[in-house]
């Protein structure tokens, strides 16, 4: 099940890599990416269905760190096209308003779920064979009611707001960044916490996208959320660089005949000979 829904990721930000628009971020591209991700959400379905889990430990895993990251990511771009659809036309501070209303919805929605936002946070496992086996509810867990419609074979008590909370992690940084760029008026910043102008990437393009696909497959950016698309935009913002097509770039990594991660290996061992240069002294 890991390596079947590791690999339908790759192909589904792939398509999101090739969606065919100037502009990574509008309303079209929106359009698109949602249709993918219904697709890929199905497949994961398909695949679901046929398969029998070996135990409840591998069940938890699928609905506590598989399906929502798929989930999560059809709820967002889901969510940020009706916000981009439903922006109203005026002034930068009628904007502003906007986005700000926006963030108090995903605020309202911690402050109802504040226990279960702690829960995962802090990783914390203890109720997970309440939270995310099929079958096992309690009413007084903070129920969706969407739970009750749901096709309960395929879903659990809370795997659907786990995708949530992933989904509004995204919202809030893409919200966050359109009022970065109001007060900035500026297309170039891409959220408020980017790294210093001053921070410039001097090391080859091949070695960053090297970086780049081993932080999404480790899943250390929001939760393992972010596609690769958004990784790399974030990246080429922060550090005012265009990647191009790094998808080729990637395949062209695979086919090294010697040392595959001839970067990472590079980090690694420059890291430990620091380290062991610091213990000598």
């Amino acid at each position: 099940m890991k390596l079947f829904s590791q690999s339908l990721q790759s192909e589904l930000d792939r398509q999101l890599e090739l969606i065919p628009v100037e502009c990574p971020h509008t309303v079209h591209y929106y359009e698109e990416a949602i249709k993918i991700m219904i697709a890929g959400l199905e497949k994961l379905k398909t695949f679901f269905i046929k398969y029998k889990f070996q135990d409840k430990n591998e069940e938890i895993e699928f609905f506590r760190n598989i399906k929502p990251i798929f989930a999560g990511k059809l709820i967002y771009y889901n969510e940020i096209y009706n916000i981009e659809t439903n922006k109203p036309y005026g002034s930068k501070k009628t904007l502003r308003k906007y986005y700000n209303s926006e963030l108090l919805k995903l605020k309202n929605f911690f402050d109802e779920n504040q226990e279960f936002y702690r829960y995962y946070r802090t990783n914390n496992r203890c109720l997970d064979k309440r939270y995310f086996i099929r079958g096992k509810y309690d009413i007084k867990l903070t129920l969706d009611s969407f739970y009750f419609q749901a096709d309960q074979s395929f879903s659990t008590s809370h795997d659907y707001k786990l995708a949530k909370i992933m989904a509004n992690d995204l919202l809030k940084n893409s919200l966050e960044s359109e009022i970065v760029k109001l007060e900035n008026n500026t297309e170039q910043m891409q959220s408020a916490t980017l790294l210093s102008k001053n921070q410039k990437w001097t090391g080859s393009k091949v070695e960053l996208i090297e970086l780049i696909y081993a932080l999404h497959t480790e899943g250390v950016l929001n939760n393992g959320a972010s596609g690769l698309k958004e990784i790399a935009s974030f990246f080429e913002s922060a550090f005012e660089i265009d990647l191009g097509q790094f998808h080729r770039v990637f395949l062209e990594i695979r086919n090294r005949k010697t040392e595959r991660t001839k970067f990472l290996n590079t980090l690694k061992n420059k890291l430990i000979t620091r380290m062991d240069e610091a213990d000598e002294n």
